[in-house]
């Protein structure tokens, strides 16, 4: 293991965290918050242990895909835990382990909250909680590769454990240029969303943040009714740019590269829009009886579709109340998630699409013994290992969702709301249903339950093994602790 490598890496991280969390404290300054004060201590504070970690330089620049796992767990843990030390100091989330979780939930661009009431949160402190799933949208340690140059050659084994999806490649030759490409498109996104929200007069530090919120396909709201209380333009807006956000970025490398073929001809963003596009269709005809008009059943629906399957988890309406089809549609759509590649959660549309194709080669094998046939999507061959990986991902999956389901249900708050509460921390959405929906939040977990939906947020967003490898006890050593000669 190259520890030297994994401080040095780790400093940076807090450097970077403590750059961004002047942001905050320029907000406060503006809306004269006091709370803008110890937003900026901590960024001095946040610089100078990262300048501590960075002093000695490692002699080994080469981090393999442990080293990638164990930094990008152990990064996301730390920018957490001081992310949330501002909440904590101020009183404004007066609970360590409630601030912890809110800062967790904002960096896994999760939204599930344990606020009751957002709206007294001051400005610096509610646009920390919104930036939050801005930065951790893209991930910040492909921000790290953007900006400081990393020697080594097996940086994408960073950008592999941090980025959603069963498979990271580079776009371009170079992996920092590849970085710098990704927060592009993901700057540009985020800046017309902010113009189009300004426009349909939303003020606009609301656009900043809920444009945040959306790029990050995190959801939380700087209202306490999330998007209920906006207007049909922005909800609409909303809509179309949480899609956008779902979308797997190499779609919008091929574009820009002016390679519109092979862009719509990427076979996940396809069924991602069919997916979309069925749901709306039956959930607006399965509410249209209780929203009266065809056009706001129409945007609702979409608005829930769009808002679930990206895992943003902002509302336009109370769809709890919804009747029973709906409401299955939107549990179903949380697992499956949005496409590899893009800043949404869940599964993965690309790994359904290779499990219905491995189901379908099984299948076949049954009726034709001895063929031979390979998966392919795009026209490429599925590699065995990859279908191996995601096999295996989807048991590992079952496991951590069962293990946490158990562990909450303890709280007794009931089997829809333990289900979905699990459901919707594990695939990063936020709102589930019952107890944990729209309206409600996770104040009244016991902090047993909230250290396990804890868990589930970071797995979730890290795609589970980076942050299961810390568990493993081979990591620590270095050989067997049994071995033929003890025996």
């Amino acid at each position: 293991m190259n520890y030297p490598m994994i401080i040095s890496t780790l400093g940076h991280v807090l450097q970077i965290e403590g750059v961004f969390m002047l942001l905050p404290s320029i907000v406060g300054l503006i809306y004269q918050d006091s709370s803008g004060v110890v937003f900026a201590v901590m960024a001095m504070c946040l610089f100078l242990l990262g300048t501590l970690l960075t002093v000695k330089k490692p002699e080994n620049t080469t981090i393999y895909l442990k080293e990638g796992c164990v930094i990008t767990a152990l990064s996301w843990i730390l920018m957490s835990f001081f992310g949330a030390l501002p909440f904590y100091i101020t009183e404004e989330i007066p609970n360590l382990l409630d601030a912890f979780f809110e800062t967790v939930s904002g960096f896994t661009t999760t939204g599930a909250s344990i606020m009751p009431n957002v709206e007294i949160l001051s400005h610096a402190s509610q646009f920390w909680r919104c930036f939050t799933h801005w930065l951790g949208g893209m991930g910040v340690l492909v921000f790290l590769l953007a900006v400081i140059p990393m020697s080594g050659g097996s940086n994408i084994n960073l950008m592999r454990a941090e980025s959603p999806g069963p498979s990271v490649g580079k776009l371009v030759p170079k992996m920092r240029q590849t970085a710098r490409l990704l927060y592009l498109i993901y700057f540009t996104l985020t800046s017309m969303e902010i113009l189009l929200l300004v426009i349909g007069k939303m003020p606009v530090f609301d656009s900043i943040c809920s444009s945040f919120a959306t790029a990050g396909t995190g959801g939380f709201g700087v209202k306490n009714d999330s998007m209920v209380s906006q207007s049909a333009y922005i909800q609409w807006v909303v809509t179309i740019f949480m899609i956008l956000f779902g979308i797997n970025f190499n779609f919008y490398f091929y574009l820009l590269y002016r390679h519109i073929k092979k862009a719509f001809k990427m076979s996940e963003v396809r069924v991602y829009l069919i997916i979309i596009l069925a749901s709306i269709a039956i959930i607006t005809t399965n509410i249209l009886y209780q929203v009266g008009s065809f056009w706001a059943a129409l945007r609702h629906s979409s608005f829930q579709v769009a808002s679930i399957i990206t895992t943003t988890g902002f509302a336009s309406m109370n769809f709890d109340l919804w009747p029973e089809t709906s409401k299955a549609i939107l549990v179903t759509l949380m697992f499956i998630g949005a496409c590899a590649g893009s800043t949404g959660g869940g599964i993965k549309v690309s790994r359904f699409i290779i499990l219905i194709k491995s189901l379908g080669r099984e299948l076949k094998s049954y009726i034709y013994p001895k063929s031979v046939s390979k998966i392919s999507i795009d026209g490429n061959p599925v590699e065995h290992e990859v279908t191996r990986s995601v096999n295996v991902y989807i048991i590992t999956f079952l496991i951590c969702f069962t293990a946490s389901f158990l562990l909450v249900s303890i709280d007794n708050k009931g089997l829809i709301t333990s289900f979905t509460a699990v459901a919707a921390t594990i695939n990063n959405i936020g709102p589930g249903l019952e107890l944990v929906g729209s309206t409600q939040n996770y104040s009244h977990f016991s902090d047993l339950s909230k250290l396990v939906l804890i868990f589930d947020m970071l797995a979730g967003r890290l795609e589970l093994f980076p942050l299961l490898i810390l568990f493993h006890p081979k990591l620590y050593f270095n050989k067997p602790i049994f071995s033929r000669k003890s025996r």
